[in-house]
């Protein structure tokens, strides 16, 4: 039996002058559910989310969350709204000038206006709860590795126990042993804090490990979604050539 709605995406489009990324997408996530959008390079991924978080402004399309459509709403309310999001950037993008429980506790700090020792207290116990002690605390994110930073992104991700949690490329540039372990963080992170995860990702292991349901972008539209099980008993033409890396197939290569 499937969980209420968290977001629903209809006929969301946007364009870049004469370049149409999104052309009519739509996507449901659901309470506790982990939804993967896969995708060649340029496909609208990126854009995807960052519509969804305010960052940028479809051109038509309809977005909800838990029911209140957010498109059209004033910045303020709409920032009300995504309040309840949390967001693991590729790359992590920590901030060079804050120590590493700074910057979990920025968004503490900064947008929920907790005072410094309690959002210093919740930053100690997200960094215990993604393996890091507490030495790692007080140093800066240039002192740490790719996958130690990417931990800390993780911290920070959760630290106001948000509703869902948004991830980019989550194991970009990460070596296979790093990224099974950041894949399992994610997946006891999401699970201990009840959030609904929506991912993008190249990794197709990452995906397989941490997707409920797989959606696949192609041309600005969602070609294709379903479960990892029905992905790999797929005979859609672009599942089959993404999944498994082939050279030839719909996806262009270039």
């Amino acid at each position: 039996m499937k969980t209420p709605l968290k977001i629903r995406v209809r006929g969301l489009k946007k364009s870049f002058g004469k370049k149409v990324v999104l052309d009519g997408i739509d996507l449901d996530l659901h309470e506790g559910e982990s939804f993967v959008v896969i995708g060649g390079s340029g496909t609208g991924k990126s854009v995807l989310i960052k519509c969804i978080l305010g960052l940028i402004h479809p051109d038509a399309g309809s977005i909800k969350i838990d029911g209140q459509e957010i498109v059209g709403l004033s910045y303020t309310a709409q920032q009300k709204a995504l309040d309840k999001f949390g967001m693991l950037f590729q790359g992590g993008a920590l901030f060079d000038s804050m120590t590493v429980w700074e910057n979990v506790a920025f968004a503490l700090t900064h947008g929920h206006g907790m005072d410094e020792a309690q959002a210093k207290e919740i930053a100690m116990e997200k960094l215990q709860a993604v393996d890091l002690d507490e030495s790692t605390a007080t140093i800066y994110p240039a002192e740490l590795s790719g996958g130690m930073q990417k931990r800390v992104a993780l911290a920070r991700a959760i630290a106001s126990n948000p509703e869902v949690i948004f991830f980019d490329e989550p194991t970009t540039g990460l070596d296979p042993i790093v990224s099974g372990t950041i894949n399992q963080l994610i997946i006891d992170s999401v699970r201990r804090i009840g959030a609904s995860a929506l991912t993008i990702t190249h990794d197709i292991g990452s995906l397989r490990k941490i997707a409920d349901r797989v959606g696949l972008l192609c041309d600005g539209k969602m070609i294709w979604t379903g479960t990892v099980a029905q992905m790999d008993k797929s005979k859609e033409p672009h599942v089959v050539q993404f999944i498994n890396g082939l050279p030839e197939g719909p996806f262009t290569t270039g």
